[in-house]
């Protein structure tokens, strides 16, 4: 995957990696041979050694922003690939959408397949070509529709403009926004819930959030994770995230005081 996101994207990446010490060793004895990766300078790798039981998502990903060497940050994850020209489209758009002086979170739309083997959609065209056969998907329609149906893919299909779109509970897109946005939640392990918090923060921040409509990222097919499976067959974990939700909304509110209630409203079911 690392190969193929650095084929897609020339920018400036950086990554944090879970391993431990063998793996460490392992993935520079890679790193080093790989004809794609030795010649890329502008990626930085930044290590957090393996320990505990759960994956501690957040804290990489805080430790890939707090090393991020570049003004604006595009937050995504390791099994996604970016569409071709991604880079310079979003510097483009960060320019257009002001945010050296705005509030704003800029939505990359984000897409499925279930091969293992695809061919790439070259532009937003092909992409629609591709979700009208059934070759991709909307990200986790058939799952957890609430992580990313506030980006309104029906509207983003004819846009030609940015459009701006509200917060709605359990949304979770990924984001272009500035390196000094908040921090993601480090309480939040392994599955469940850590870029909802973090997009939940960036609304109580007055982030605006802003859809790009010729942007795209596409998730690539691979195994269930073995915190994902502790999530679907374990109660005590269910619950356990349930708690640090509860927690979170109550730090939230002694932050913003009054305006946070609303996350709370939207969370108890109807």
């Amino acid at each position: 995957m690392l190969e193929a996101i650095c084929k897609h994207w020339p920018g400036p990446v950086s990554l944090a990696l879970y391993l431990s010490d063998a793996e460490a060793q392992q993935f520079l004895r890679y790193a080093q041979a790989s004809e794609v990766l030795k010649g890329r300078s502008n990626v930085g790798y930044h290590v957090v050694y393996r320990q505990g039981p759960f994956y501690p998502v957040n804290r990489l990903r805080n430790v890939a922003l707090s090393n991020a060497n570049t003004a604006y940050v595009f937050l995504t994850d390791a099994d996604f690939l970016p569409m071709y020209g991604l880079y310079d489209y979003l510097r483009r758009a960060v320019v257009q959408q002001d945010l050296a002086h705005t509030k704003r979170a800029l939505v990359v739309p984000a897409f499925e397949t279930l091969r293992y083997r695809l061919s790439f959609p070259k532009s937003k065209e092909e992409l629609l070509s591709m979700l009208d056969m059934g070759t991709l998907y909307t990200f986790r329609y058939h799952v957890w529709p609430r992580g990313h149906a506030p980006t309104d893919y029906a509207r983003w299909r004819l846009a030609a403009a940015p459009y701006p779109v509200a917060w709605e509970a359990d949304f979770e897109p990924y984001v272009v926004v500035r390196r000094d946005c908040p921090e993601f939640d480090p309480r939040f392990l392994g599955f469940g819930w850590n870029k909802v918090a973090h997009v939940l923060e960036l609304d109580a921040q007055e982030f605006g959030l802003v859809v790009l409509p010729e942007a795209f990222m596409v998730h690539m097919p691979h195994a269930p994770s073995f915190d994902i499976s502790k999530f679907r067959s374990s109660s005590s974990y269910r619950d356990c995230l349930s708690t640090l939700k509860d927690e979170f909304h109550q730090d939230l509110s002694r932050r913003y005081g009054a305006a946070a209630l609303k996350y709370l409203t939207a969370q108890r079911p109807a």
